[in-house]
């Protein structure tokens, strides 16, 4: 799905883990971590990898459908692992978040999410980590037990722009 040039993403930022994540991101590939303050390195991805340089009506759609969202409260407890090795944590509820992403393909049917390598309805989640022989969920919760389980409420979608020295918030839209 990346390249070496870069992809975009439309994603919610999680506050609550945000440190944790940049600071594991800081760790892990301290290229992706971005200056821009706005970035969400803690996030959920609703629509991966999207339109590179996005026209002002593919724009003026997204702000319609932040518009027609409501923020989403959701809380972040459960630590979960793909089979690729994905440190994961679960959202509850995970609803509405594929009902947004599903607005999304329907408005953008060119971008499938992360390019259909997990199926049409990808799990929500905010990616963690990677496991390796020292990185497992039991070394990841215990990383992160100061700050989960969180509570939040989802309020800003962000078109954010992945490349190593380069990410940056592209465009921002308030939900509701």
């Amino acid at each position: 799905m990346t390249s070496s040039t870069g992809h975009s993403v439309l994603q919610l930022p999680v506050p609550p883990l945000e440190d944790g994540v940049r600071e594991r991101t800081r760790d892990h590939d301290a290229g992706f971590v971005s200056t821009d303050p706005r970035f969400g390195h803690a996030h959920v991805t609703t629509l991966a990898p999207f339109a590179r340089e996005p026209s002002a009506a593919d724009l003026a759609v997204i702000a319609d459908i932040a518009a027609g969202t409501e923020p989403i409260p959701v809380r972040v407890a459960e630590l979960g692992q793909f089979p690729d090795g994905i440190i994961h944590l679960r959202l509850e509820p995970d609803e509405p978040l594929p009902a947004l992403t599903a607005r999304l393909v329907a408005a953008f049917p060119q971008f499938e999410p992360y390019e259909g390598a997990f199926g049409p309805h990808p799990l929500p989640h905010v990616t963690l980590d990677a496991a390796t022989p020292t990185v497992t969920i039991e070394s990841t919760r215990r990383r992160l037990a100061a700050m989960i389980p969180a509570s939040c409420t989802l309020a800003r979608l962000q078109l954010a722009w992945w490349e190593s020295g380069r990410c940056h918030v592209m465009h921002e839209w308030h939900l509701g």
